[in-house]
């Protein structure tokens, strides 16, 4: 895999926490409106601004695809998933305890694993 495609698999991988940090920021807001449900979902600013970050990012995925194997660049999927509970920590407030992080390091070995073979794979 080269920088670049490295680089773009990796930026993708921090989009996911932030997605679902502002999905989490909307569902908070959520339940400070008042009104039947279309109105709290077209008046919430954050589910707005999460669902716009959702469409950039497909659209960054799919320039991703054209140029990484989906099995490759999914993998990089695994680190951002990983950081999701740790910004929900950070910036929520929410639980972690000791088996979030024995998880997460084995998350990131099964990364290591998969880039390991998928660069024995491309040199045949």
């Amino acid at each position: 895999m080269i920088l670049k495609d490295a680089l773009l698999c990796g930026g993708f991988s921090l989009a996911l926490p932030v997605g679902q940090t502002l999905f989490k920021f909307a569902a908070v807001n959520n339940a400070k409106l008042q009104g039947p449900l279309l109105v709290k979902l077209i008046t919430n600013v954050p589910l707005l601004g999460a669902f716009a970050w959702y469409g950039l990012t497909a659209l960054f995925w799919f320039y991703i695809l054209t140029r990484v194997p989906l099995s490759t660049a999914y993998a990089f999927s695994i680190v951002g998933s990983g950081l999701v509970p740790l910004v929900a920590w950070w910036v929520f407030k929410e639980p972690l305890d000791w088996r979030f992080l024995v998880g997460y390091l084995m998350m990131l070995g099964g990364f290591a694993v998969i880039m390991q073979g998928q660069q024995a794979l491309s040199r045949g």
